[in-house]
């Protein structure tokens, strides 16, 4: 997949594009990362018996936790 589509077009605040490609590309190299553990850990808890709808319920819960460290 062309490596500035596959998740998103990233914006900044104000709605301009970041179109670097190095930029872009470490987004999605964080992104496949991030997609890759959180699949681990959802497989985990399946094979631990832990609910399919628990687990996403967490996965949701630790991103609605994510902050800024950088305000502005």
């Amino acid at each position: 997949m062309n490596d500035e589509k596959r998740y998103a077009v990233w914006c900044r605040d104000d709605q301009s594009v970041v179109s670097c490609v190095e930029k872009v590309k470490v987004m999605n190299e964080n992104l496949d990362e991030i997609v890759q553990a959180m699949q681990d850990a959802f497989e985990d808890g399946i094979l631990m018996e832990v609910s399919e709808a628990q687990m996403k319920t967490v996965l949701h819960q630790l991103v609605e936790q994510l902050h800024n460290p950088y305000p502005r």
